[in-house]
């Protein structure tokens, strides 16, 4: 009798821990859902537009990354070698100020940044963010719009100025369909 007492109650100790580590209160589980969010910067609405939709795609949270100056008309005549972004295009080490939070990427692994590519890379803008959050062990995800140009040579860049980073190839999303969205997201996984 007093073996079958102590099986028993061994038995139950062992259930306990197993319904314990299955709840994760001692022991934190593999299987939490991936957290995702949608960071852009559009200074027209072109990329917003796109990140809105992609969100909704992705099933992820969304995060404009705001100027502390909003951008003019004026400040985006790329004719004009001294409009505002003319002026930080040229110069590499411009970061343009961002009211976006430090911490607002904390609670994600996946962040996909969109933007618009202007002098066939990202605005000076998107360098003020990768500096300002923490993307260390995440799996950043760029996207842009354009009227013409490529994603390649921001990707590239953004590479080539943070290389401790997971920084995957990215698309341009010109009039993409939800449709398209949703596939492309898929494939990242």
């Amino acid at each position: 009798m007093k073996k079958f007492i102590i099986l028993a109650m061994a038995t139950l100790a062992f259930a306990a821990c197993k319904q314990t580590a299955k709840s994760g209160v001692e022991d934190e589980s593999d299987d939490t859902p991936k957290k995702s969010v949608v960071a852009y910067f559009s200074a027209t609405g072109t990329t917003q537009g796109v990140a809105e939709l992609l969100a909704q795609a992705a099933n992820a949270d969304l995060l404009e990354i705001e100027p502390e100056m909003a951008y003019t008309d004026a400040d985006l005549d790329w004719r004009d070698s001294l409009s505002r972004s003319s002026v930080e295009m040229k110069d590499v080490t411009s970061r343009p100020a961002i009211t976006t939070d430090a911490d607002a990427v904390a609670a994600y692994d996946t962040v996909y940044v969109g933007f618009p590519i202007w002098w066939y890379t990202a605005p000076t803008i998107i360098n003020t963010f990768f500096e300002t959050v923490e993307l260390t062990d995440k799996v950043v995800i760029p996207f842009a719009t354009s009227g013409g140009s490529g994603i390649e040579k921001a990707v590239e860049d953004l590479r080539a100025a943070y290389p401790a980073l997971t920084i995957l190839d990215g698309r341009t999303l010109n009039d993409i369909t939800f449709e398209d969205l949703s596939q492309w997201v898929e494939e990242l996984k």
